[in-house]
């Protein structure tokens, strides 16, 4: 999935649904990788509180513990691997104790994990959510359980997601499933099957249900928001005459009006498939936010080919323009891989000379990992020293940390509507922290003001990933 990877884990606790009647069993959660997992978490959660399982934040008092994994980065799956190591000591404590993983490594893995290192007692892919309580009931009968069955239908649309450990400002909310784009260094295809969209009225529902518990933004997720499509086939067909079509424009403009005070955001795109429509749209709405994370992961039209991107620099470099000329104050970020297979010194420097063109506001930079099973495995060797990759990473950081001050610096001086979503990291006790519509994080004192309201910041200062302001009327 073109998107940060998110090394960190996330554990929620939610409260019971009303209806809901408590089994007595209490589930832990940690999530792994991009924010398409942590949505998924909160389907988990939310199928399984409809069982009776309540949500910790405390794995001590734990029956079930599940890890949402990525295996998008092989330093991603080594984390999970270490915390699974973790919770096997503790089954010798709780022999009772309930271990699963899901998500990508999942599917990946289901063998190793299950038979060969036992670390794990169930086994669920992405698309098998719903069985998750039956599986847990075989567990509990004394038998492995396992269901890494990928669906071209799934998209759990009927499910209303428990929001686990968040602000109870922004949240998630997923669009698309699955991936057709075979980039040959990516896994997700085959670990989150066929793309498909998601009825568009079910997320529209979801955006109003959470404006009106609170929420004031929401991001909308998929491997690929530009390729969204409902009631449109593959081939450009209308499925069915009587239903609507909706591209993914017309869906922003729909979440986008259900209330101005709803932020809209998205992630991630394509620079394939991005169009026109989407920034035109993008700018006809003040709630849709100027912030766009465009992956380009080389600046290099033959790296470019044989990561089977479907785009070349000049496509992309047209794609920022259009950007730059519909939305000029737009905020751009992107993913970089340093050390593709047979990338050149001169290929490379195609990259650095991108990332200087664009001067982005901000970027996910990582070296080339050979995931198992990808066209790029198959295909090309990977012949790039580990020591030349980090260092051209190195050389990618530097420029682009450079650009981030320089984005950021523009603000200096200007008056911008802050999003709070609650304190600061540093200092939770006399700081609050939001956003602006570019997506740059924005420090204030913390004062009388609450989390979930928009107030206006002059910014003072600022870093290389920080704004400080001060609130004016």
């Amino acid at each position: 999935m073109d998107e940060k990877v998110i090394i960190e884990e996330r554990q929620g606790e939610a409260v019971m649904m009303e209806g809901n009647v408590p089994n007595g069993r209490k589930l832990y959660l940690e999530s792994y990788g991009c924010a398409m997992n942590f949505s998924d978490s909160e389907i988990v959660a939310s199928i399984l509180q409809k069982e009776g399982f309540t949500t910790t934040r405390n794995v001590e008092e734990a029956d079930v513990v599940m890890l949402n994994t990525c295996s998008i980065r092989e330093k991603a799956e080594a984390t999970v691997r270490k915390r699974l190591q973790l919770f096997k000591k503790q089954k010798k404590v709780n022999p009772n104790l309930v271990v699963g993983i899901l998500g990508c490594m999942a599917e990946r893995m289901k063998e190793t994990l299950l038979e060969e290192e036992k670390l794990v007692d169930v086994v669920v892919g992405p698309d098998a959510y719903r069985d998750l309580p039956s599986l847990i009931a075989q567990v509990d009968s004394g038998q492995k359980a396992v269901n890494v069955l990928l669906s071209r239908d799934e998209t759990y649309a009927d499910i209303s997601p428990v929001k686990l450990g968040g602000n109870g400002v922004t949240a998630f909310i997923s669009i698309t499933r699955g991936c057709d784009n075979m980039c040959s260094f990516c896994v997700v295809p085959f670990t989150r099957g066929r793309e498909r969209s998601r009825n568009p009225l079910s997320i529209v529902a979801e955006a109003r249900q959470l404006f009106e518990e609170g929420y004031r933004e929401v991001t909308l997720l998929g491997q690929n928001v530009d390729s969204y499509r409902w009631n449109v086939s593959k081939k450009g067909e209308i499925v069915d005459e009587n239903i609507p079509t909706t591209n993914f424009a017309e869906l922003m403009e729909m979440v986008a009006k259900v209330n101005p005070k709803l932020r809209v955001r998205f992630s991630t795109s394509h620079p394939k498939d991005m169009t026109d429509d989407v920034l035109h749209m993008m700018a006809k709405y003040d709630n849709i936010c100027k912030y766009i994370h465009l992956p380009v992961q080389s600046g290099n039209t033959e790296i470019l080919k044989k990561m089977n991107r479907g785009y070349t620099r000049e496509w992309y470099d047209n794609r920022i323009s259009a950007i730059r000329r519909i939305m000029p104050d737009c905020a751009i970020s992107t993913d970089i891989i340093t050390g593709f297979c047979t990338e050149t010194e001169e290929q490379h420097q195609d990259t650095i000379d991108l990332v200087k063109q664009v001067r982005y506001d901000y970027a996910y930079m990582f070296f080339y990992s050979e995931r198992p099973k990808t066209l790029a495995e198959r295909k090309y060797e990977d012949d790039i020293p580990l020591e030349v990759k980090k260092r051209r990473l190195a050389e990618v950081i530097k420029v682009q940390n450079e650009n981030s001050l320089f984005r950021l610096s523009h603000f200096v001086g200007q008056t911008q509507e802050i999003l709070i979503e609650g304190p600061s990291r540093k200092f939770p006790d006399s700081q609050l922290c939001g956003r602006n519509t570019q997506n740059a994080m924005v420090i204030i004192d913390k004062g009388e003001l609450t989390k979930g309201t928009y107030v206006n910041v002059l910014i003072e200062s600022c870093t290389g990933a920080t704004l400080f302001g001060k609130v004016v009327d």
